[in-house]
């Protein structure tokens, strides 16, 4: 159930205004996991189509308030449909993607996200293509006669077609994603599917949930044709989320997180026998790889509603079956809520960790920040957290433990702590400073204060360089840094404003300097 996040939970940050996309691109399959599991098993089943037919009968749901989901019967209404979903541009390529796969005599399937969100009336770009054949050689033959590049997975008969510079231009679509039409069975849970070439069929069979589980025809003779093999429509209607057979959180526990995102991204519900499957499945996502387990906490954290997500697997026990540490605080739902109201404005000048999306980074600051160093750094460990991410998470979390002692500090003491987090983290900090309680005092001036440095005080430096120093005859040394920071904590303080006040300043503190014996050399006259 989606919780009602409250309005306004936070102001405006005041920061320059950037307006970032989060990438919805698909990496490559994760590397498998290598730890022997201890899980509780279902009875083996190599082959899905008996079970799934079994498991998937439609079920009686109560009526929903939800648009009309039928599927056009006429041709050329399916075909309005599908163009009226597409930009010019990616209606185009569709066609010239349809035009290579009937050369090469391929059946050609939009199928899985795109179908899903076609059919519920929402925007999407999630365009996978399932060809019965060879996805590979289709994508090659494509790149061939169109340009652009292509990237191969050969065990699992995939291929993205990257369009550099296309024509015309498609910014909303970077790249198309090929696949092969494949069957694929478990050698135990967890593990990585073992895959061979099958028919559409298989390929549906094999999917994580009926919703997904939709293929429409592009083939000239058949356009436009919806195959709903498990009663994907129909959980579409009913607003249901239900896997295609019992097992299949066992064969792969990062469905379990899937489940619970479509869950709340849609304000569906997971299907009550998918419940029961998921209460006995979870103990799988303690033997997963950090890689795999962390791929789909990133997905998690990159949607709107994130914190509904969190607390689902909160309540669920999910979260602590990935780590004793990852938990979620009803108390954080506010900082989520001033991140979506702020999306466009986290400032352009604030640099991303290196290697995340900006959301994504934001979302793992927020809700991990506050933690120990000791579970962070075990966190860390479990999701394979990148670098960057890791050093500013405990960055934040050292600095939370210092904010008692800087809420009276000046500029200059606050600028040299803050110095020492990573930008994008302070700007965490300060939604989540900004969603506290107004009885928290001291909040709303530290919030304020790492706006001010965000904005101002982290561009201010002294006119004087090293350069300066070394040709007025300093010797370089640890006098270097002592001199630049006395002047720049000058500048921030408002003991001096104009340029002439500087130079006087610096006057001051070489002879100060000479008098301490730290340079024995009479340094030049300054200009």
């Amino acid at each position: 159930m989606i919780t009602q996040r409250p309005k306004r939970a936070c102001g405006r940050l005041k920061t320059p205004c950037s307006t970032r996309s989060d990438s919805g691109n698909k990496k490559p399959p994760c590397a498998p996991d290598h730890r022997a599991p201890s899980l509780p098993r279902f009875p083996p089943v190599l082959s899905r189509s008996g079970l799934a037919s079994t498991y998937t009968t439609t079920m009686p749901l109560p009526s929903r308030s939800l648009p009309d989901l039928s599927w056009p019967d006429q041709p050329d209404a399916r075909a309005e449909r599908l163009q009226q979903a597409l930009s010019p541009a990616a209606w185009q390529w569709l066609q010239r993607v349809i035009a290579e796969a009937e050369a090469h005599r391929l059946p050609l399937y939009l199928v899985g996200g795109f179908v899903r969100d076609l059919l519920l009336g929402r925007p999407t770009h999630d365009f996978d293509l399932v060809v019965e054949g060879d996805a590979i050689a289709l994508t090659r033959a494509l790149a061939a006669r169109y340009g652009g590049r292509v990237t191969a997975h050969h065990r699992f008969g995939t291929a993205q077609w990257h369009l550099d510079n296309p024509t015309p231009p498609m910014p909303e679509l970077t790249h198309l994603d090929f696949v092969s039409a494949r069957s694929e069975t478990y050698a135990r849970p967890g593990a990585l599917p073992t895959v061979t070439a099958g028919t559409i069929a298989d390929d549906l069979r094999r999917r994580d949930f009926t919703i997904n589980a939709l293929a429409i025809r592009l083939n000239r003779a058949y356009f436009g044709e919806l195959r709903d093999d498990f009663g994907g429509l129909n959980d579409l209607q009913q607003g249901q989320v239900r896997a295609l057979h019992p097992a299949s959180y066992t064969d792969d526990p990062t469905r379990i997180l899937r489940a619970v995102r479509y869950e709340q991204r849609y304000a569906f519900r997971i299907a009550a026998p998918d419940l029961r499957h998921i209460a006995l499945a979870k103990t799988g996502l303690r033997a997963l790889s950090g890689e795999r387990l962390r791929h789909e906490l990133d997905l998690i954290l990159e949607e709107e509603h994130a914190p509904d997500m969190l607390a689902r697997l909160e309540a669920l026990g999910i979260l602590t079956e990935i780590h004793h540490a990852l938990l979620w605080d009803k108390a954080l739902r506010p900082a989520f809520v001033c991140l979506q109201e702020n999306a466009a404005a986290a400032g352009a000048d604030i640099p991303d960790l290196r290697g995340l999306p900006r959301r994504r980074a934001l979302g793992y600051l927020l809700w991990l920040g506050r933690q120990t160093e000791d579970a962070l750094r075990s966190l860390a460990s479990r999701l394979d957290f990148p670098a960057s991410l890791r050093e500013a998470l405990l960055a934040l979390t050292a600095l939370w433990r210092d904010l008692p002692a800087l809420a009276p500090a000046r500029p200059s003491l606050l600028t040299a702590r803050f110095d020492l987090v990573p930008p994008l983290a302070l700007y965490a900090l300060a939604l989540q400073l900004r969603s506290l309680p107004a009885s928290s005092s001291t909040s709303p001036l530290l919030a304020a204060a790492i706006e001010r440095y965000l904005t101002l005080w982290r561009h201010i430096k002294p006119r004087t360089t090293g350069s300066t120093l070394k040709g007025l005859g300093i010797p370089p040394g640890p006098v270097y840094q002592a001199i630049l920071w006395r002047l720049r904590a000058a500048w921030l303080d408002g003991e001096i404003s104009r340029p002439a006040e500087e130079k006087a300043l610096l006057r001051a503190l070489l002879r100060a300097s000479q008098r301490s014996g730290e340079s024995t050399d009479e340094p030049a006259t300054l200009p």
